[in-house]
Formats: structure tokens, sequence, C-alpha cells
């Protein structure tokens, strides 16, 4: 018998298997594990060069995969103009003005990670920006990624007047005036960002690499980036992950869902088949999913909505949102996409852009049949319950960023007033999806929120944020508490659910045989009070059997 490379003991191992989910201890040899079994069992592995680890009593799972999130992006922010961590219009203001300071080089001062709940009725104003920075441009994508706020330089400079039009695929924020406010939704924002400078090579590399460090430490061993293409100003990724996957600096399993790009035809396929094959000899990144963005955020009027959003008045106005590939277009890429071997990946959060996701799969399927491609949902903030059934019919996987399920500003303030009381109780309906039988994957959507699973965990098993989390001292009630998940499936969602969506078939789960993936706990998750389920800790991350994350 060859021994182990590397032995763990005296622990609690969830396999996430039906069949035999707990042990103690397991054996990896050459990167797989190739041995469960009790402490006396697994010793018998243990030779004169095998790595001993005690647990001590530690908890051990599965390493997560984020199903959905965005990397380099994310990396860049935190090394640049973080507005993240800032609560209130104030700190962003003081955030922004430290940064420019200390950046007197800078053409141009960009950043990310405001929130619309900062700002009376939910948008910020040029003028803000305009105080601070009244000779340089400015360029501040919003924490979710779909709007951005700019400052007056940065209007001019694009040509931005009363008398710009908005795009097909976006909207100019105006005052009464019709002059443009500062802020640019969805489409509108490559007006700006494509004429912001773009991050150098350099600079992508070191996001990437300081986003994997934080994502290991969270025990997550493999993600599908959500954006590989340039869009709104955002760096295209792609060469970024094939240098750092060459030079053995990418250390997670990473799947990229190529950018579809929403103004173009069909005659994008050639691009989109040439960059799959560029990444095609990757050991660790391949690029075989495209990602279609159908709509927007509610937040902003553009999730694509089957009935138009109520005003302020609370009376129905005249805009559904927006969908952003028309859907006889939809159909037709879906088709294509789906008969040449690509996992599609869409971004639908209205009820219209879950039916024009679901309604273009069911299109692929009387073409092509069932080719197991995995194709999912990303969001679904807002689902008719008809479609709720057609994810198992159609073998589309649901793609749950489950923080965003509860009672906070963003839903109470600036969502449940414009859906009305029979929208706003359709929203994240993971409950129903998983009793349909629909897959579950999970993922955070980071730089959009915290990628740290345990805290969407919390959320999905809770339907509630923790009282630190929410920055107010009483805990606002649970939201839409009958669509809660139980702990096991929820954790699920985020090891085997979404391994199994990045066709990583040999992750998500512990069993001989298997990727030695694995994230070791400080605390058994099964064994807290549900309310403190946010607060678990990730305290060693194994991808292949290799430590890539010790907190001691």
């Amino acid at each position: 018998m060859r021994h182990a490379d590397l032995v763990l003991l005296n622990g609690t191992i969830w396999t996430a298997s039906p069949v035999r989910h707990r042990t103690s201890a397991l054996a990896v040899t050459g990167g797989r594990i190739t041995a469960l079994g009790t402490d006396r069992e697994i010793r018998e592995h243990i030779g004169p060069r095998t790595e001993v680890t005690d647990l001590e009593g530690r908890f051990v799972q599965p390493g997560f995969t984020d199903a959905h999130v965005h990397p380099v992006i994310a990396g860049i922010g935190m090394l640049g103009c973080d507005l993240s961590p800032g609560r209130t219009a104030r700190e962003y203001r003081e955030t922004i003005a430290a940064y420019a300071a200390a950046h007197p080089e800078a053409a141009w001062i960009q950043g990310s990670g405001w929130s619309f709940d900062a700002f009376p009725g939910g948008l910020p104003h040029r003028d803000e920006l305009d105080a601070i920075l009244p000779d340089r441009p400015a360029y501040f994508p919003v924490r979710d990624g779909h709007s951005a706020w700019v400052n007056s330089r940065a209007l001019a400079l694009a040509g931005l007047d009363r008398h710009a039009p908005d795009p097909a695929d976006g909207r100019i924020e105006r005052d009464a005036a019709g002059e443009p406010t500062g802020v640019l939704h969805e489409g509108a924002m490559a007006l700006v960002g494509t004429l912001a400078p773009a991050p150098s090579a350099a600079e992508a590399r070191a996001g990437l690499l300081a986003a994997q460090e934080l994502l290991h430490s969270l025990g997550i061993t493999g993600w599908q980036d959500a954006l590989v293409g340039a869009y709104a100003g955002f760096p295209d990724p792609l060469d970024t992950y094939l240098a750092c996957d060459a030079d053995g600096s990418l250390t997670a399993r990473v799947r990229g869902a190529l950018w579809w790009e929403r103004d173009q035809d069909l005659s994008q396929l050639d691009s989109l088949l040439a960059r799959r094959e560029k990444a095609a000899q990757g050991r660790r990144f391949t690029a075989g999913s495209v990602k279609i963005m159908q709509d927007g955020v509610v937040e902003n009027f553009s999730a694509a909505m089957l009935e138009p959003y109520l005003d302020s008045c609370g009376c129905p106005g005249d805009n559904a949102g927006i969908s952003m590939v028309h859907p006889a277009v939809l159909r037709e890429a879906v088709i294509a996409l789906d008969g040449h071997g690509f996992q599609i990946h869409f971004h639908a959060l209205g009820d219209r852009a879950v039916r024009e996701a679901l309604n273009s799969l069911e299109a692929a399927v009387a073409v092509h049949g069932h080719t197991g491609l995995r194709h999912h949902l990303a969001h679904l903030q807002v689902v008719h319950p008809d479609d709720i059934p057609r994810f198992r019919t159609l073998r589309a996987a649901a793609n749950m960023q489950p923080l965003w399920a509860a009672h906070e500003p963003a839903m109470d303030e600036l969502t449940l007033p414009f859906l009305g009381e029979e929208r706003g109780r359709r929203q994240y309906p993971f409950g129903a999806l998983h009793a349909a039988g629909a897959v579950l994957a999970a993922g955070s959507d980071w730089f959009v929120s915290s990628p740290d699973p345990w805290h969407g965990i919390h959320v999905a098993v809770n339907r509630q944020v923790w009282a630190e989390e929410l920055g107010e001292p009483d805990l606002r009630p649970p939201f839409l508490p009958e669509q809660r998940l139980a702990l096991t499936d929820a954790l699920t969602a985020y090891t085997a659910g979404s391994a199994w969506v990045n066709h990583q078939d040999e992750a998500g789960v512990i069993a001989v045989g298997r990727l030695a993936d694995l994230a070791v706990l400080d605390r058994d998750p099964f064994a807290v009070a549900p309310a403190e389920l946010h607060a678990v800790r990730t305290v060693e991350t194994y991808v292949g059997g290799v430590r890539v994350y010790s907190a001691g």
C-alpha cells in the first residue's frame, strides 16, 4: 500500500454524501482522497513522509465553490479606492477625498462599492463628487455593478448633457430640467466607463491574487467568474487568468463565463469559440460558459418584470424594466450556444427575465434535446410561481445569492414599495425551487456583496441578517420565512451543487477518488444555533491536498 501524502485525524468530517455522511479521518494521496474511516483505520496509511494533522475535533467539509463571483474586479477594487466598508454618504466622500489626496498623479479617480441606500431617495448626485474633484474625472460603479456615480468632469468628457439620448440598454438619470445628475444605469455606464483608464496587466494580476487569497481564507476552492469580458470599464480578465494558470499562481479551480455582447448578433460566436479554445489547455482555468445578462436590478428599475413597477404613490407606472437581449434574439442565441456545447449562465433577476431565459432553454431542448450542459439562472429575485417547476423540467439549475433574501434597507425602502405586495412575496423562492426538484447552486456575486459563504448560508437558513451586518440594534423580522432552506440543503448548494454547475464532478463531495478540496472549520455548524451561522470561520483550506490557507 502506498503511504498517504496527507492524513487528517480526530475530526468531524462531513462528506456531503447521503451515504456515510460523517466520519473522523481521511487520507490524501496524489491530490485525491484515498481513504475515509476511523482514526484507527486511517493511521494505517501513515508513512515516514506523510503530513499528519490532528484536527482536535474540528469540522471538515468539501471546499466551497462560488457559482457567481467577480474576483478580478473585486480584487482591483480592494487595492484601489474601495468604498464598500462605508455605510453613509459622508463616509464615501471622506474615503474618496483621502484617496484623491494620496494619488495626485492619477488622471482619473476610480473606485467602487457605494450603496443606493446610503443616499436620500437612493441616488447620489454629481455635486457631491464635484466638491471633492472639480478638475479630475471620477467614475464609481455602485456595489451591485449596475449603475455608476460620476462627476461633472466625467460627464463633460463623455459629451453627456440634456441632449444626450439614453442607450437602448441603459438610462441616464436626469433632473427635472433634463440635465444628467451624475448617475448612469446599466449600458449608460459604458458612456463614461470606457473612457477611464483600464487597469494594467500588473494591477489585474495583483487583483486576482489578492481576491484568491481572500476567497481561500473563506474555504473557497473554486468558482465561476461570471464576467470574462470587457464591460462598462471593467477589465477583461481572460489573459490574467491564463497567465496565472500558466505560472502556477492560480491555485483555485475556475470556470470562466465568457461575456455575451448584447449589442451584437450571432456573429460573435466565432470569437467566443476562439476564446474558449484559447483557455482549453488550462490546468485550473477553463472557459466553457457564456454569460448572458438578460436584465438589470430592481433598485434602478432595470430588472425585467412581467408587469410595470409601481411609482412612489403605489400606482402602476409605465416602466417594466429592460430585456437586455430581445427575446427572439435570445432564443436563437441560446439554441446556437447550446449546439456549440457552451454552458449558459443567465443573469435573470426579474420575473420576465426568468421566463425569457427559461423559454429560450425550452427552445434549445426542442432542437437539441437535453445536452447535459448544466445551464443555470443566477439571482432569481422575482420568480412567477408558474415558472418554478420549469427548472426541473428543463434541467436548469437555480444559482442563488441568498444573502439578499432579507429585510434590510435596499429591500424595505428601495424594492418592496415598487413591487407591491403580491410580487414582493415572490422573491428569492429558494424553498419552493428546492421542493420542486431544482438543482440548487450558490454564490456571492462579490464584489456586489460579501464573499463569505457562511454569510449567505446564514440568510438562506434564517431569511434574516444579523444585527452587526444590518448596522442596527435590533433584528428585522425574517423575510418570507416559508422559503427557508435547511442547513444541509444550503451547505450542499454551496459545495456539491456549485461544483456540479462548474462541471467539477470530482469536487464538491468528500469521497474516495475525489479531489481533496477541503475546508476545515473552527466549529461544527450543525451544532451551533442557526442565529450564529454567520460567525463560522475557516481555519484551513486545501486544494488537491495542498494547504492554500491556514489561519495559524
